[in-house]
C-alpha cells in the first residue's frame, strides 16, 4: 500500500505531497486499527473510530448519523464511526498526528457510555449546511435532532478537539447545549461499584475473570463501566426534540446578535 509510511506495531502514518494513499482506510479500520485521522490541504477532515458492538450499540449510533458527515458501519463484532468535514476555504492542519492525539480520547468516552461525541458529529454534519448549501436537501430542515446527551455545555478536552476538527461552530454548539442538562459528577463511587458487582451472577464473574487473564482486561472494563452507568444513571425527562431548521436558525440569530453588539 505504501513505500513511505512509518509503520510500528500499533500505527501507520503516511504523508503525501503528490498522489494519494492507495489503500482503503475503511478496510484497515475493520481489520486492524481503532482510530484513523486524515487531513488534506484542500479542506477534507476525516476521523474514524472502531469500537466493539458490546460497548457501543450500532442501533444507538444510527440515531446520530447524518449524510456523509456522520456515518457508521457494523462489521462483525465492531462498529466503525466515520466522521467527515469538508471546507474548501479552511486552513490546512500541518500536524495531523497531534490532532489525533488530542481527539482519540473520545473513543474511551464513547465506550464508557458518553454519547456527546456522537451528538457533536451529528450537529457538525448539519452545521456544514451553513457553508455548503448543497450539503443536504431542503427536506432535511424538518429532521429531528437525536437524543441530546447531558453535558454539552462542559465538553471534555477530547470532545472540544473533535468539535474543532469537524468545524462545529460555537454558536450552533451553544444553541444545542441549551437543551442539554448539566453533567452531574460522573466519578464512579467505589462503594456503589462494589455493590453493583456483588449482584452479578457468580458464573458471569468467572467468565469475566477468564477474559481478563486472556488479555481482554481493557475491553472488559469498558463493557462493565458501560453497563454499570446504564444501570445506575438517574432518569431525567427528555427535552423536546428540535428540528435542524430550529437549530440552524437560532444559531444564525445568535451570531447576528453578537455581531451587532
Amino acid at each position: 500500500m505504501s513505500t513511505r509510511a512509518r509503520i510500528s506495531a500499533t500505527s501507520f502514518v503516511n504523508e503525501y505531497h503528490w498522489g494519494e494513499f492507495k489503500g482503503d482506510p475503511s478496510r484497515l479500520m475493520e481489520r486492524y486499527y481503532d482510530a484513523h485521522l486524515y487531513a488534506a490541504n484542500w479542506g477534507t477532515h476525516r476521523v474514524m473510530f472502531r469500537l466493539p458492538c458490546a460497548v457501543l450499540d450500532p442501533d444507538v449510533v444510527e440515531r446520530y448519523c447524518a449524510g456523509d458527515g456522520a456515518s457508521a458501519c457494523a462489521t462483525g463484532e465492531f462498529v466503525v464511526l466515520d466522521l467527515t468535514s469538508e471546507d474548501d476555504g479552511g486552513e490546512f492542519d500541518d500536524d495531523p498526528e497531534d490532532l489525533l492525539s488530542a481527539i482519540v480520547g473520545v473513543r474511551a468516552e464513547l465506550a464508557a457510555g458518553d454519547l456527546r461525541p456522537l451528538y457533536l458529529a451529528w450537529l457538525a454534519a448539519y452545521g456544514a449546511w451553513e457553508r455548503d448549501e448543497d450539503a443536504f436537501d431542503r427536506e432535511a430542515d424538518n429532521d429531528l435532532e437525536p437524543p441530546v446527551p447531558p453535558g454539552l455545555g462542559t465538553l471534555t478536552a477530547g470532545q472540544r478537539a473533535l468539535a474543532d476538527f469537524l468545524r462545529l461552530g460555537d454558536d450552533l454548539l451553544a444553541i444545542a447545549a441549551q437543551a442539554s442538562p448539566p453533567l452531574e459528577d460522573t466519578a464512579d463511587d467505589p462503594d456503589d461499584l462494589a455493590a453493583w458487582v456483588s449482584h452479578l451472577p457468580a458464573a458471569e464473574k468467572g467468565r469475566l475473570l477468564v477474559r481478563v487473564l486472556l488479555g481482554e482486561g481493557a475491553r472488559v472494563r469498558m463493557e462493565l463501566l458501560g453497563r454499570y452507568r446504564g444501570d445506575t444513571s438517574p432518569v431525567s425527562p427528555s427535552p423536546a426534540r428540535r428540528t435542524v431548521a430550529d437549530l440552524l436558525d437560532a444559531a444564525a440569530r445568535r451570531r447576528a446578535a453578537a455581531s451587532i453588539a
